[in-house]
């Protein structure tokens, strides 16, 4: 079982940044693939960006390309999405996950179901 703990979100004016962390348990997470995904008010779940253990391949959302970045740390558990030119439409609960085993083509993950464990999320507001 794995745990996942989200923190970091919170409030900021549109163009501002913010960072999310997720934190895991386990001891083989530098094998783990992890992801971000965003679910706003109304909406379906959104992919946003994905990192795979391996190698640090990394995976992102063409509508967050350019803005947020995905990074890991191995020795602390945690993976980082970096999200700067934030934009009202941003808003949205972040949710972490993982998939404890690799993947080759890291885009079939975008739709969540390859993913293993989920996190609870963190809320992030942009206003204008």
């Amino acid at each position: 079982q794995v745990q996942l703990v989200e923190s970091g979100g919170g409030s900021v004016q549109a163009g501002g940044s913010l960072r999310v962390s997720c934190t895991a348990s386990g001891r083989t997470f530098r094998s783990y693939v992890m992801g971000w995904f965003r679910q706003a008010p109304g909406k379906e779940r959104e992919f946003v960006a994905a990192i795979r253990g391996s190698d640090g391949n990394t995976d992102i959302a063409d509508s967050v390309k350019g803005r947020f970045t995905i990074s890991r740390d191995n020795a602390k558990n945690t993976v980082y999405l970096e999200m700067n030119s934030l934009k009202p439409e941003d808003t949205a609960v972040y949710t972490c996950a993982a998939r404890t085993t690799s993947i080759l083509l890291m885009q079939a993950l975008r739709n969540g179901y390859g993913m293993d464990y989920w996190g609870k999320g963190t809320l992030v507001t942009v206003s204008s």
